[in-house]
């Protein structure tokens, strides 16, 4: 059974600093994509950043160049540094990696709250 744990959401004030760690515990093969998405009240989930097998990112306009999207494939692990907060980021955020099966798995999800 693959899971997905998240940490690292809180509540920050704007402009401040979040870094959201996802993690990939038990049996998954070759992990291809991974990336964050987001879904604040009302809305659709949304893609935030995304990264391949070979490091080539992408970010959503709302996000670029406040969030850095990384990975450690030794860890299986997905990292989002995300800078220069606006309490429109508020959300709750979700890591999703695909293997090389295009298999998909989900976290839990974790709230980032960006007070004004």
């Amino acid at each position: 059974q693959v899971q997905l744990v998240e940490s690292g959401g809180g509540l920050v004030q704007a402009g401040g600093s979040l870094r959201l760690s996802c993690a990939a515990s038990g049996r998954i093969f070759g992990i291809n994509f991974m990336g964050w998405y987001r879904q604040a009240p009302g809305k659709q989930r949304e893609l935030v950043a995304g990264i391949s097998s070979v490091g080539r990112t992408n970010y959503a306009d709302s996000v670029k160049g406040r969030f850095t999207i990384s990975r450690d494939n030794a860890k299986n692990t997905v990292y989002l540094q995300m800078n220069s907060l606006k309490p429109e980021d508020t959300a709750v955020y979700y890591c999703n990696m695909n293997d090389r099966y295009a298999v998909g798995y989900w976290g839990q999800g974790t709230q980032v709250t960006v007070s004004s």
